[in-house]
């Protein structure tokens, strides 16, 4: 679809996705995404006879829209290509190739936000700890069919985790413990770590750094992997990534994403995800005292609107703060 657009405004998108990746500094993933809705938007424009940035217009913009949604495409969906639409015109004005912002008029439908269930603080430590209990089970099993013997010949007893086993446990602890976002995570080097101070410095959005504390579980955890995991799996291609994969290279988030679902049926716990990690530990915070600005910075959030989402609170402890507030409870 791209190579099928005018040369103008072919030019135009790929003018556009050098902008945000250099000068905007959006992730790659971002990138991507805006210049898909936008080769979008321009292959609805050319079928309109529109062959110019210039001639970009907000009948276009709505038709597009109307187009889109007429197909199926979810009220989310929709949302997001109008922010996309909106992020180009405003850059296209600014640059002279459209006289006017057609896209700041474009109204969009308010995408539904829906929160993944929090976990309750006792079902957050059985999936953190999950590794650990998966390994002990290998561990007694192997024992069983005569494996300790081997394990102990020098007098010392082996460590029951495999090298993948330590990572994961890394893995989940962190996510808990800093409620960071799991590309954040990936992309987390070992100098990143001050284990003195059990601090992590994480690069967000926007290309934002922030410092994240963590608690003493997770620095374990971290210790263990970085001592006896990542020696066994690093790779010359390995470079400072704390965090690695099976053949050695830097851990990838839907290695992350697969084995937080697997270590949660493990736990026997509902379908969970690295963002609903996250979810927890920032609703958790909240409920242990956290003021909300302190919980933004943690989470990385530009604006408070998005950590007021994470501002729920459980039933029961609704229902005390009533009973302990309300003359009338």
């Amino acid at each position: 679809m791209h190579a099928a657009l005018p040369p103008a405004l072919r030019e135009a998108v790929d003018e556009f996705a050098r902008h945000l990746a250099s000068v905007a500094g959006r992730s790659a993933h971002t990138v991507r995404g805006y210049v898909a809705d936008l080769v979008s938007l321009f292959d609805h424009a050319a079928r309109m006879g529109r062959t110019e940035p210039a001639e970009l217009d907000l009948a276009v913009l709505r038709s597009w829209l109307a187009r889109l949604r007429t197909a199926g495409a979810a009220r989310a969906s929709l949302a997001r290509r109008a922010a996309a639409a909106r992020t180009f015109g405003t850059w296209a004005h600014q640059t002279g190739r459209l006289p006017q912002d057609p896209a700041a008029a474009l109204a969009s439908p308010k995408a539904h936000r829906e929160l993944p269930a929090v976990l309750r603080a006792d079902q957050a430590a059985a999936i953190v700890t999950a590794p650990g209990d998966v390994g002990r089970q290998r561990a007694e099993r192997g024992e069983a069919r005569g494996q300790e013997a081997r394990g102990q010949a020098a007098g010392t007893r082996a460590h029951p985790a495999s090298p993948a086993m330590l990572r994961d446990r890394a893995v989940l602890e962190l996510l808990y413990a800093t409620g960071i976002r799991v590309s954040e995570l990936c992309g987390l080097d070992r100098a990143d770590l001050d284990r003195a101070r059990r601090v992590v410095r994480v690069l967000g959005k926007g290309a934002r750094e922030r410092s994240v504390p963590y608690g003493v579980p997770a620095e374990q955890a971290v210790a263990d992997w970085l001592r006896l995991g990542r020696p066994s799996l690093a790779t010359p291609a390995s470079g400072e990534a704390l965090l690695l994969g099976a053949r050695g290279g830097r851990l990838n988030p839907t290695v992350v994403r697969r084995l937080v679902a697997r270590y949660a049926r493990v736990a026997g716990l509902p379908a969970t995800t690295p963002h609903g990690l996250r979810h927890s530990a920032a609703t958790h915070l909240l409920e242990g005292g956290a003021d909300l600005r302190s919980v933004q910075e943690l989470l990385g959030h530009s604006s408070l609107g998005s950590t007021q989402l994470y501002t729920h609170v459980s039933v029961d402890r609704l229902r005390a703060a009533y009973r302990q507030a309300h003359p009338r409870a």
